[in-house]
């Protein structure tokens, strides 16, 4: 199958960032449902640490562990137009010179993912990628403590705000994990003297 001509046509990177339970998927959702309604030839990648209900499970995504394998995937695919890519943040480094390079051969890229962990430090390979992207979509959700608009997520253990040593990735949705406000936000921090003692506040 011939490959689509992309020498004259110029890329463009969106981004759909923000914390969970903003809705990111479901914009990612209704752009994969906007490029099937225009006729566009689309691959969709997820990453396979990204093991809990996705909205994406609703279609053929494909699902990859290393970033390479989206050029691979692209072989097998030559007239492929449009590239989506759910999970940004579970993806390894790479993911950002790989999407780059798709965008400037001439690729539309549309990739979702957290703009920030638990502790409210940026995501690394959202981060570069939203001061790469021509466009960026940046969504919001509803602090569950004091109900105003939430741009963070806060992980929970057993009710209580997890430790800032705890792994950055750790799957889960509700059970674990729930939108805050910059003032609701909350992480623990455990004082490494003599006599440690964990922090609540």
């Amino acid at each position: 199958m011939a490959k689509v001509n992309l020498i004259n046509k110029r890329g463009k990177l969106t981004i759909i960032t923000g914390p969970m339970f903003a809705g990111k998927n479901e914009e990612l959702l209704r752009q994969i449902h906007r490029a099937q309604y225009g006729q566009k030839e689309i691959l969709i990648f997820r990453s396979s640490l990204d093991n809990h209900h996705s909205v994406t499970d609703k279609i053929s995504a494909i699902i990859i562990s290393k970033s390479k394998e989206i050029e691979e995937q692209l072989k097998k695919r030559p007239r492929s137009e449009i590239i989506f890519v759910d999970g940004l943040h579970f993806f390894d480094q790479k993911i950002v010179k790989t999407l780059n390079k798709l965008t400037k051969e001439g690729y539309s890229v549309v990739a979702a993912g957290l703009d920030q962990d638990f502790r409210g430090k940026p995501f690394e390979n959202t981060a570069f990628l939203l001061a790469l992207a021509e466009k960026i979509i940046k969504l919001t959700s509803i602090c569950r403590v004091c109900y105003q608009e939430a741009n963070m997520t806060q992980r929970l253990i057993n009710k209580r705000p997890v430790l800032t040593s705890d792994p950055v990735i750790l799957i889960g949705s509700g059970e674990i994990y729930e939108a805050r406000c910059r003032a609701c936000h909350v992480i623990s921090k455990l004082e490494t003297k003599v006599e440690a003692k964990i922090s609540w506040t």
